[in-house]
């Protein structure tokens, strides 16, 4: 297969995982329920559980083990884009070519599906102990759980959502400083949990983790540059979405800091130095090389 066929794959791979650890929709909080199987069923192209599983392989991970952590994840990052799209934050009626979650069931709804996504993945993720088959298997479970905490939440994806509302407000100056704070928060954070759960599960090495932390970082940072660069000089039809509408915005973003040229440079940089550190490992995984440059090389 071709890296295309085999990313196809993967992600359906992934798909089936997240499918078999939701909840049933049933009893009388069906409602909820119902509005988070909506949210994380609307497609998406499952790349943080894919990275995950990249990542246990990389380092010789076999078994079940990190399966619910791939799920909760992906609930995880779904919860963000419920809340994200509510009035009260970016007011987006549409998602992925299909209604958002609150325009379906109403704020109120949204809210608790964006909450029980949450809580449910961490409920999922701990299902995990029950796969291990030994102590220091229950020992990197855990490792793992804190992980999956702490880059979800205030020092992690909600932190950075906390700097970008108060940017949006005019109650924090945006230098580029807060910015890059932003991009690693929002983005990077759940990367880096995808790439660092990976490893912990597999029995990666302390050394190893924080070099996984570092590569994340980069492509997060990446990708939010790749992003800004497309906003200029996208194709409107490639992409799906205007062109230009940062500047008409009047939206800070790395270009405008940075210069186009010196934008592009730091893409390169940033995912060189992401590739040459999961390249460093003793095994190799060629296809999580191919999936970062796919990434942060994408027009669209």
């Amino acid at each position: 297969m071709n890296f295309n066929e085999q990313l196809q794959q993967k992600a359906a791979d992934a798909e089936d995982i997240l499918k078999k650890y939701l909840p049933e929709e049933e009893g009388y909080q069906k409602k909820v329920i119902e509005a988070m199987n909506y949210s994380v069923l609307a497609g998406g192209k499952r790349l943080r559980p894919v990275l995950m599983k990249e990542s246990f392989l990389l380092f010789g991970g076999q078994g079940e083990v990190i399966e619910p952590f791939m799920a909760a994840l992906e609930m995880i990052h779904n919860y963000s884009l419920v809340h994200d799209d509510l009035p009260a934050m970016d007011n987006d009626e549409y998602r992925r070519g299909r209604k958002t979650t609150w325009t379906v069931y109403g704020e109120g709804m949204a809210v608790l599906a964006g909450d029980g996504l949450l809580n449910y993945a961490y409920e999922t993720a701990a299902k995990a102990f029950d796969k291990a088959d030994d102590l220091e298997e229950m020992k990197r479970v855990a490792r793992a759980l804190q992980i999956l905490a702490e880059k979800a939440g205030i020092y992690g994806m909600i932190g950075g959502q906390n700097g970008d509302l108060e940017a949006e407000e005019g109650k924090l100056p945006l230098t580029e400083e807060l910015l890059l704070f932003i991009h690693e928060k929002k983005t990077a954070a759940l990367i880096q949990a995808a790439l660092m759960i990976g490893g912990i599960l597999a029995g990666a090495s302390d050394t190893e983790i924080r070099s996984l932390e570092k590569a994340a970082y980069d492509i997060g940072i990446a990708f939010q540059i790749q992003d800004d660069i497309l906003d200029v000089t996208g194709n409107e039809k490639i992409l799906g979405k205007p062109i230009g509408s940062d500047e008409k915005n009047h939206k800070l973003t790395y270009v405008s800091l940075n210069g186009l040229e010196k934008s592009k440079e730091d893409v390169k940089r940033l995912s060189g130095e992401a590739e040459e550190i999961l390249s460093s490992f003793q095994e190799k995984n060629p296809f999580l090389i191919s999936l970062i440059d796919s990434l942060i090389t994408r027009q669209k």
